[in-house]
């Protein structure tokens, strides 16, 4: 399988440009940069195996989180997991993937044997198709899709046995756009959601798969028993629980003080998704060069050399470091 590039290399970073891990500002991925404060854990959740009560409980306020009826998500640990049990899982056939986006569907499913077309529009998902792929919102550039235009897709698909795969990692941020709610009725849906993304504790990695009767039975066996970690389980009971919108607007609030220091630069907006801005740049390259000598990391893509995607930076001191930063590079 090729390797795919994600955001986050903080310590490769760190050692190219020589400069501490503890001094870098990362806004190379799309994380909650302030989570909730982090509840009380009883020992005994790091001391035994994670029982089946507690992995109900965390079921089901996910299914109230994510509103998904009497459908109960399926936790894992992380999407990558789940990405790779319904590329392993599913007949070998031709995938379609709405790109650019994230990397990990193109090079799992082709790894796995599926033929993979990159289309750039859901008129171009063909008959041959037996899985269709779509990231709502998109990453890296922002698209959304709304519910209607996917549930026509999603009915198309079912019937011809083929499967719909909507992966809402930054779905919390948009929950008008959730097909979490039509997954009781459409058996050949999977939505896919990111815990650690909205909440801001993509370490203890932890998603969920909210799935149609024709493919949940499969990804739970294919997890197998104790698929995600006690304290994971219960740090989810205890999030889905807060309110959702709150830290919904804390994330906007922050976003459109970065789009305000990134526009002041001269970058372009291409997409503010909340928990991340994607800027178009002469040079992106060499502006990911210059703001890493001020240690703070970006993201940058092979596949578009125009675009830098930056995310949040956790406080009013970030945001100065990086307009500093910035205002550096312009005077040049």
């Amino acid at each position: 399988m090729s390797h795919v590039f994600h955001g986050g290399g903080v310590s490769a970073a760190a050692q190219a440009y020589g400069i501490a891990v503890a001094d870098w500002l990362d806004l190379s991925t799309g994380i909650n940069p302030v989570p909730p404060a982090l509840p009380a854990f009883d020992p005994q959740l790091f001391h035994r195996l994670p029982d089946a009560d507690l992995l109900g409980e965390a079921r089901r306020a996910a299914a109230r989180f994510y509103r998904s009826g009497d459908v109960l998500p399926i936790a894992a640990a992380g999407t990558h997991p789940l990405i790779r049990l319904l590329a392993a899982k599913t007949q070998k056939g031709r995938v379609a993937i709405l790109s650019p986006t994230y990397g990990e569907y193109r090079a799992v499913f082709s790894a796995t044997g599926h033929a993979v077309d990159e289309i750039a529009t859901l008129s171009e998902v063909a008959a041959e198709h037996g899985v269709v792929i779509v990231v709502n919102p998109n990453n890296p550039d922002g698209r959304r899709y709304s519910r209607a235009d996917l549930l026509a897709l999603s009915l198309d698909l079912a019937e011809r046995g083929a499967m719909l795969i909507v992966d809402e990692a930054f779905g919390e941020l948009h929950p008008e756009t959730s097909l979490a709610g039509l997954v009781a009725h459409h058996p050949h849906l999977v939505v896919l959601k990111s815990f650690g993304k909205f909440f801001g504790f993509a370490g203890v990695r932890l998603s969920f798969a909210i799935a149609g009767e024709d493919h949940a039975a499969t990804i739970e066996a294919g997890l197998g028993p104790w698929a995600v970690s006690g304290p994971a389980l219960a740090l989810a009971k205890h999030c889905f629980a807060l309110d959702a919108e709150a830290i919904r607007r804390e994330i906007w609030q922050q976003a459109r003080r970065l789009e305000t220091v990134l526009s002041v630069a001269g970058l372009r907006i291409v997409a503010n998704a909340g928990l991340f801005l994607l800027v178009e740049a002469p040079d992106p390259a060499a502006l990911h060069a210059h703001l890493c000598r001020h240690a703070i990391l970006t993201r940058i893509f092979d596949y578009r050399t125009n675009w830098m995607r930056i995310g949040l930076p956790a406080d009013q001191a970030g945001l100065d470091r990086l307009q500093s930063a910035l205002k550096a590079w312009s005077n040049r």
